[in-house]
């Protein structure tokens, strides 16, 4: 079945560096709008960049912008989050997810509005990221 599939957490410093995969499974990643997501300890999951079908677009949340890079790599299905200078505050599970009826509008619309997560068909396990010294 269709399905995406998170990578690349662990546990780094602060100021380090980590990327992130999304794969996907018995679909093409290039038709939708992907984004990823965090849920941090006590904290409702938010939206921390989004990436339009065809790469027309990008979103960051303005707590990773100048940090975190989005990029989708088509002959291996998969879309990246690189994280560099990472912070303590950005600890949290990692989830892709992916707008597979196309119900959301834009791709600030996925990752600024909590509301459209519930309308994102499509979500991964989560990878645990975690920033401490």
């Amino acid at each position: 079945q269709v399905q995406l599939v998170e990578s690349g957490g662990g546990l780094v410093r602060p100021g380090g560096s980590l990327t992130l995969s999304c794969a996907a499974s018995k679909f093409s990643l290039d038709y939708y709008d992907i984004g990823w997501f965090r849920k941090a300890p006590g904290k409702e999951r938010e939206g921390v960049s989004c990436l339009g079908s065809r790469g027309r677009s990008t979103y960051y949340v303005d707590s990773v912008k100048g940090r975190f890079t989005i990029s989708r790599d088509n002959a291996k299905n998969t879309v990246y989050l690189e994280m560099n200078n990472l912070k303590p505050e950005d600890t949290g599970v990692y989830y892709c997810a992916a707008d597979l009826k196309f119900r959301v509008a834009t791709v600030e619309d996925m990752c600024a509005w909590n509301e459209s997560q519930r309308y994102l068909e499509l979500w991964g396990q989560g990878t645990q990221v975690t920033v401490s010294s």
